[in-house]
């Protein structure tokens, strides 16, 4: 398998303080040995806005502790999905948030860097989606101020939105920039009704990190396979797009994660061979 497998952060430990995605602030270089043993290449790291100051991406010290996990359990960090920027969104009306999530921006790509980090997922549903042409003016101001740095160090913003194939093919056009990527969805684009064709043909080569999920038609996530998303016929047109970025396991989770994960990921493994 030429991709490299990964899973987003906290999804092979009991849940933290009871939350479905979170830092496991106190536990997280455990997960790392759990994934070696799972036969996975990666962690997707997660930056939340709660606690995110004892978040080692951020924290004094924090990235050589995560390097030194790496080198000891042979599993690699080389995406971010930065969760931080769902609550304090880049594009915020207002001005405090926005600035001082700018800078949190700043300070994850320096922790990037060092850790040769290839993607940063930035989120832009829910809450921080962007509903709104003001919304998008926003945002797209203040990543322009970002996209010199990341085209230097060659570190990839991949965006994630709710938006149509159209409307994010013109968001990616205003940015105009290799290093503005797409981070795609595969059961939030279930959820939200788009067609997979239609996606990949729009902006299939601009993808650079895949989260592996399934959920119901306007509603939550569900085991794998038993939603809405079309996995045989996803990966079957990703062929077209010699894609080399990771797959990171996303899927649906219980209380504990480790035994459903692994359920899970006897499912996808075959159709993610298939691509070659």
């Amino acid at each position: 398998m030429k991709n490299k497998l990964g899973v987003m952060q906290g999804r092979l430990l009991p849940k933290y303080q009871g939350r479905y995605q979170a830092f496991p602030v106190g536990n997280w270089q455990n997960e790392f040995k759990i994934a070696k043993e799972c036969g996975l290449d990666l962690i997707e790291f997660i930056l939340d806005f709660n606690d995110s100051e004892k978040n080692p991406l951020l924290h004094p010290g924090g990235v050589e502790k995560i390097v030194n996990v790496i080198k000891d359990s042979g599993v690699s960090v080389k995406t971010i999905c930065a969760d931080y920027f769902m609550e304090a969104p880049l594009h915020s009306s207002n001005n405090k948030v926005s600035e001082e999530s700018y800078k949190v921006l700043e300070r994850l790509i320096d922790a990037a860097k060092i850790l040769k980090i290839s993607d940063i997922v930035i989120p832009c549903v829910d809450q921080s989606s962007l509903k709104t042409r003001e919304a998008v003016s926003r945002f797209v101001k203040l990543i322009k101020r970002i996209i010199p740095t990341i085209e230097k160090e060659g570190i990839n913003l991949s965006l994630e939105t709710d938006l149509a194939p159209k409307p994010f093919i013109e968001l990616l056009d205003k940015l105009n920039s290799k290093n503005i990527t797409i981070n795609y969805d595969i059961g939030n684009s279930a959820a939200l009704g788009f067609n997979s064709y239609e996606e990949l043909a729009a902006y299939g080569d601009r993808i650079t990190d895949i989260h592996i999920k399934d959920r119901i038609l306007g509603g939550g996530p569900v085991r794998l396979g038993n939603g809405n998303a079309d996995f045989i016929n996803f990966f079957n047109e990703l062929k077209k797009f010699n894609y080399q970025g990771p797959f990171i396991m996303q899927a649906y989770r219980d209380d504990e994660g480790i035994e459903i994960f692994k359920q899970q990921l006897k499912y996808i493994v075959p159709l993610i061979n298939s691509i070659g």
